[in-house]
């Protein structure tokens, strides 16, 4: 698998990088996690804008979601060769819903199912393209659902926005890469259920045996340096800061 950061700032986009996205490719097969705001137009350094397979949007916040609507122009009034064909969006109940809503509508209240095959999540393992994949709910204020991509003996996970949890533990026992948020500061933000900091990134990694821990979704006013010295404080592993069109094999 080949993982690309698209986006990695939380809540919104920084002077640096859009918001969450990431772009997981095996086999010829692209995987676009979360496309919150400023990621589609960063999505086409790393990949084809009709280059997608499949998208996978981990809740409906829209610093996670909301360049759906930027790309569903793209694939409805896609101007060579017709109107794309439905593109498989797993995403939580409603996202059809919401999405329309936020693009007003129009042109009708069913246009955005022409281009995008909207898939409900649930808990539980299912197949996209060549990855077997796992999903738990999270906790979050809304529905929210973390990642476990499997493939080639190989195990990523991606944790979405989330608090303490076990199913965390449960989504990333022994990923080779551990793709965790940690949108607060220990010390200085408690709000239970809502995000992690990086101290409670880290002790999730340690717990569930990660073999690499990656950083994300750090909020502009938050110092992610802080955050990832709180993480290797906990967690013997190799730990990082996502960084937008950071690379990674596994």
């Amino acid at each position: 698998m080949k993982l690309t950061v698209v986006g990695c700032s939380g809540s919104f986009p920084s002077a640096d990088s859009a918001c969450s996205s990431y772009l997981v490719e095996a086999d010829g097969f692209r995987l676009l996690l979360d496309l919150g705001n400023g990621a589609l137009g960063e999505l086409q350094r790393h990949c084809g804008l009709y280059d997608l397979d499949a998208i996978f949007l981990s809740h409906l916040h829209a610093d996670h979601c909301i360049d759906m609507c930027a790309y569903f122009v793209a694939r409805y009034y896609r101007h060579e060769g017709g109107r794309c064909d439905a593109m498989p969006v797993y995403a939580p109940e409603g996202a059809e819903q919401r999405l329309t809503t936020a693009y007003a509508d129009t042109p009708s209240a069913t246009s955005m199912s022409e281009v995008f095959d909207f898939h409900t999540l649930k808990s539980g393992p299912f197949e996209i393209g060549p990855f077997t994949v796992r999903t738990e709910r999270v906790c979050h204020p809304v529905e929210a659902y973390g990642i476990r991509i499997e493939h080639g003996g190989k195990v990523l996970t991606y944790s979405g926005d989330t608090g303490v949890c076990d199913a965390l533990d449960t989504l990333a026992a022994d990923a080779d890469l551990f793709l965790c948020e940690a949108s607060f500061t220990h010390g200085k933000e408690d709000i239970p259920e809502l995000h992690l900091n990086g101290r409670e990134a880290g002790l999730h990694a340690a717990r569930a045996g990660v073999k690499r821990l990656v950083l994300t979704h750090i909020p502009p006013w938050t110092d992610g340096e802080r955050n990832l010295a709180d993480a290797r404080a906990v967690y013997a592993g190799p730990a990082e800061l996502a960084r937008p069109g950071a690379v990674y094999e596994l």
